[in-house]
Formats: structure tokens, sequence, C-alpha cells
């Protein structure tokens, strides 16, 4: 015996609105075209521009929407799946309703004082419709998000602060180099320089040296100096005072 299985029809829902058509049919049904996965019905006094979002298993539309255009009104009718929430669905209609309005232009002017009431009606519901926990939760959203461009900016700056600093580490290491290596040439004296200013040196001081005092003042080694003053002494430059 095969067990027949019951289909679960979606729920259909309409709603008019006044307005005008303002140009021909085929002039709106010109300028919707270019909008994806739409399908259109034109006949001599109504554009039916149509969506199927989804469909059941026998390919019939199961998620859908229609709007149908008129000389003075516009009309729209959507479907609702069983077991969903209408006042999302209603929403997510009137947004894809306002989206093609605005695509239609000057071609159909809806009654605005109908539209946005309805608009506000549909809001309120889906507002008054989200449960304490649904409200935490977009607040947690908010805060997050918040957080998430706060952090992000930060970022961005610490990104641009470390780029800075490198390159003026690198400037700085550049500099640090081109003066050790001059610090090192004056540093740097040949033997005749140091007998030169040992000489000096001897006569200020009254005939005497002080190899730390002159290392300091002239940042060389004390063996260095030394060296140096045994040399001067081999070579009879100075003599050594008993």
């Amino acid at each position: 015996m095969q067990e027949e299985t019951t289909e679960t029809e979606p729920k259909v829902e309409q709603i008019d609105f006044p307005g005008k058509l303002l140009t021909s049919l085929e002039d709106v049904k010109q300028k919707l075209e270019g909008v994806p996965f739409y399908s259109f019905q034109l006949s001599q006094n109504s554009l039916e521009i149509a969506r199927v979002e989804s469909r059941n298993i026998h390919k019939k539309p199961f998620l859908f929407y229609i709007i149908l255009v008129g000389q003075d009104s516009l009309q729209l009718t959507y479907s609702i799946i069983p077991g969903s929430s209408d006042r999302l669905r209603r929403a997510t209609v009137i947004k894809n309703l306002a989206s093609a309005l605005a695509v239609m232009g000057d071609g159909f002017k809806i009654d605005e004082a109908k539209f946005f009431q309805y608009v506000d009606s549909v809001l309120d519901n889906l507002i008054n419709g989200l449960s304490q926990s649904y409200s935490t939760l977009f607040n947690k959203y908010d805060a997050v998000l918040n957080e998430y461009v706060e952090m992000k900016k930060l970022m961005r700056e610490l990104e641009t602060s470390n780029r800075n600093l490198t390159i003026q580490t690198g400037q700085l290491n550049e500099d640090n180099k081109s003066l050790t290596a001059q610090l090192k040439a004056l540093q740097t004296y040949s033997d005749e320089s140091l007998m030169a200013m040992i000489q000096d040196w001897i006569e200020v001081h009254n005939s005497s040296i002080d190899v730390g005092e002159f290392a300091k003042t002239y940042k060389v080694p004390e063996p260095r100096i030394e060296q140096i003053l045994d040399k001067m002494v081999s070579m009879g430059y100075i003599e050594l005072k008993s």
C-alpha cells in the first residue's frame, strides 16, 4: 500500500496601492528588464512583474512575489512559507517592492501616504515581534560591531605608526653608522700624529704626561699611548725622569 503525502501550500497575501502610471507599461517593463530573476507578462492594461524564489517538488512556484502594475494602481501579491516568520517575509517583500519602484523612477507614481503607512506597519510589527533574546542579541551585535570598527581603526593607525617608526629606525641606523664611522676616523691617529700630540701635551703640562687623562681626552686606548711613549723614548724624542 502506497502512503500518500499531503503537501503544505504556502500562504498568499495581497495588498493594493493607489497610484498613477505616468508613462507606458512597455517603458516600465524596459526599465525593469535589467533586474535579475524578474519575469514579465504585458497585457493591454497591466504589467505583471514576477519573481519566483523557490519551487515545490512539482516545479510549481512556492516562494514568490508578484507586482501587478496598472493604470491607476499597483498590486503586490506574495507567498509565505508555512512555519516561517510572517513579519520577516512582509518586511523582505516590501523592501523588494521599494527597490522595484526606485528602478521604475518616474514611470509609476505610487500613493506615498498609503505606501509609507504600510511600510510603517510592517516595520512596527517586525520590531514588536522580536523577542527579548533577539533584542539582546542585536544590541550585542551592535556593540561588537562598534568595537570591531574601533579596533580596525586603531589597527590602521598602529600600522601607519609602525611604518613610520620603521622608516625612522632605518634612518637612525644610517645616521648611527655614519657617526660611528666619523668617530672612528677621528679616534684613529697615526703614530706620527700621536707623537706630535704627546709632545704638545708634555710642553703644556710641565714636561709630564698622565696617560689615563691623555687617553680619556683623545679617546685613545692607554696601551697604545704607552707603546708610542716607548717608541718616542727609543727614538730620543723624550726622556724618562727618574
